[in-house]
């Protein structure tokens, strides 16, 4: 093996820059064999090298001194076709026209302000300009890849920017750590840490874009100077001397529109979010906005963010949401756009929500006995009993919607949001109830037809002790159907040679209540005497059947005589299926007798 160091442009080695041999196997740094036997036979043992190389990017690291305030206030005053115009700040705060026609006095600011940042603790990363190591001219303006990140995290030591050949190749347990060991929390991890964010519209924590605004516009800021944009809006007090006889007070006024309301999602185990509105000035005119972010309850109150728009410019403003709960909550917020006179010019109402946070305390080191029997017959009874419950969960999950809705929907019947999340479980849920509601109205329906009920409408109304006039009328028309159905069977089989007796007995309903041994008594008078419920046989000759208009009705009476005329009308009933399926079979030239006992 050829042990290749490293060399300093005077022609010196740069230490500690030699590859380090590790043996091979499973274990090691590179978990490899070098070949198989035949190629050890062959070549001989062979090892690993590691060492460390840096890429071709390079970075300036700036350290930041300390903050200073810079602002500018243009006063401009018309007089007639000519403009005298001054510009006061805090570098200078009494300003004198060149015609003497106008003086301002930056008296000073009402308060002083609160949101300043510090950068005393933090290094500034730029990527580097030109091919050599020197100080750069300009810092640039590629401010997607500036970075600010805490002093600590630089050194020469593991897993710290800037780490040495010699803390990488003296770190413990060399040949056994992982690939890229002791090369951790490097530039370009948090840069693409912050790239994530980022693209899933959520504010950098590292990269300096998105996090300020007006990067590097300071006035007066020179070629090695950083300066970000105060978001919090001031009043300053002002004296203006003018040598006129008469002032007319005017101000630059311009419409704007709020194009969008973007909220971010919430950070995990956190309830902090960020908002992001999007406003142009529509107008032909430069002049300064006001832009509030109010939430009806629920967020904590937000300061109102002052800033200038040139026609046509589009500027978006950041405002950071604090929750007052962990629980999953639905917001209902509003943007107002205020012109340089305060007058609102647009409003734009938006509404989010945020899901509950899931707090897991239980402990992080599992039970030494969980992973004893790994192998044999034990391991696979153990690896179906975790498919089991796997599926079981998802089955579970998958139709009541917790894996996907539970707390993002207020209700099941929620449809927009269910469609909006594909909670296809609680969708086929809702629809699967929906659809059975009139489909089960039909399959009783129509059992209800088929008399599969009627057991059970006639055990209410034996419970009841009295019987509907609807079923009695229906039971009444089905009975006579049969009757006459019967009567042109035997018509049709039995010529006039056959002599056909039949016993028919008709039973009427009676609607009033009588003594036991009176209508038994008139009971058998009906039955003797009643032309209408007799049969005559004449001759031979032919049929004649006097059918009445009651069929087989049961008569109501009380006492001991109830019980007897109730037991009568069943045998009655069952002589009368006996003689329609005699018929049907085509059972004639017999001559049949059937009595009835009454």
């Amino acid at each position: 093996m050829t042990m290749v160091r490293l060399w300093h442009e005077n022609g010196t080695v740069i230490e500690h820059t030699e590859p380090v041999c590790c043996p091979c196997g499973p274990n090691q740094r590179a978990p490899t064999s070098c070949g198989n036997f035949f190629d050890k036979l062959v070549k001989g043992k062979r090892n690993t090298a590691h060492c460390l190389r840096f890429p071709g990017d390079r970075s300036h690291v700036w350290g930041i001194g300390p903050w200073s305030l810079g602002f500018s206030i243009r006063v401009q005053v018309k007089k007639g076709s000519s403009v005298t115009e001054v510009v006061v700040g805090p570098e200078n705060r009494t300003v004198i026209s060149s015609d003497n026609f106008l003086k301002v006095n930056l008296v000073g600011d009402y308060a002083g302000y609160t949101s300043i940042p510090t950068f005393e603790d933090v290094y500034l990363v730029t990527p580097r300009k030109g091919a050599g190591s020197g100080q750069p001219q300009d810092l640039g303006d590629e401010h997607i890849k500036w970075m600010l990140l805490e002093r600590v995290r630089f050194g020469p030591e593991c897993n710290q920017i800037g780490v040495g050949y010699k803390a990488f190749q003296n770190q413990p347990s060399f040949c056994s750590s992982p690939v890229s060991s002791c090369l951790n929390e490097q530039l370009w991890n948090f840069w693409e840490s912050d790239k994530s964010r980022i693209d899933s519209n959520q504010v950098p924590l590292y990269i300096v874009e998105g996090r300020f605004q007006r990067i590097n516009q300071h006035p007066n800021a020179g070629a090695h100077s950083f300066s970000v944009g105060v978001t919090e809006a001031l009043s300053s007090n002002l004296l203006l001397e003018l040598s006129a006889d008469d002032i007319e007070y005017s101000y630059q006024r311009s419409p704007g529109k709020i194009m969008g309301i973007d909220v971010a999602t919430f950070e995990a185990l956190s309830q902090v979010g960020t908002a992001k509105v999007t406003t142009m000035n529509i107008g032909k005119l430069e002049a300064s906005y006001r832009l509030t972010f109010n939430c009806l309850s629920g967020i904590s109150k937000l300061e109102e963010q002052y800033y200038v728009m040139k026609p046509g410019e589009v500027f978006i403003k950041s405002f950071d949401l604090h929750s007052s709960s962990n629980e999953a909550e639905k917001y209902q917020c509003a943007a107002i756009l205020k012109a340089s006179d305060f007058t609102e010019v647009d409003r734009v109402e938006c509404q989010f929500s945020t899901t509950a946070t899931v707090f897991n305390n239980g402990t992080q080191i599992g039970s030494t006995n969980d992973h004893k029997e790994e192998g044999g017959i034990w391991g696979l009874l153990e690896a179906i009993r975790t498919f089991c419950f796997n599926f079981w969960d998802f089955v579970t999950n998958f139709l009541t919607g917790k894996s996907c809705s539970w707390t993002k929907c207020s209700s099941l019947f929620d449809i927009g949001c269910h469609f909006q999340y594909i909670c296809i479980g609680w969708v086929i849920i809702i629809c699967l109830v929906v659809a059975m509601l009139p489909i089960g109205a039909v399959v009783l329906w129509l059992l209800h037809q088929k008399g599969f009920f009627d057991p059970v409408y006639d055990w209410w109304e034996d419970l009841l002790g009295l019987e509907p006039h609807g079923r009695a009328h229906l039971r009444h028309r089905k009975g006579h159907h049969r009757r006459r159905r019967h009567h042109h069977q035997h018509s049709h089989h039995h010529g006039d040679y056959h002599q056909h007796r039949h016993h028919h007995v008709h039973l009427q309903r009676h609607h009033h209540v009588e003594q036991p041994e009176a209508a038994a008594e008139e009971g058998h008078r009906r039955h003797r005497h009643d032309p209408t419920l007799g049969v005559q046989h004449r001759g031979g000759a032919g049929h004649k059947h006097g059918h009445g208009k009651a069929v087989a009705a049961a008569v109501h009476f009380d006492g001991p005589s109830r019980l007897r005329d109730m037991e009568d009308a069943v045998e009655f009933r069952e002589w009368r299926r006996d003689e329609v399926r005699h018929a049907e079979h085509g059972m004639h030239g017999h001559d049949r007798r059937q009595y009835s006992r009454f």
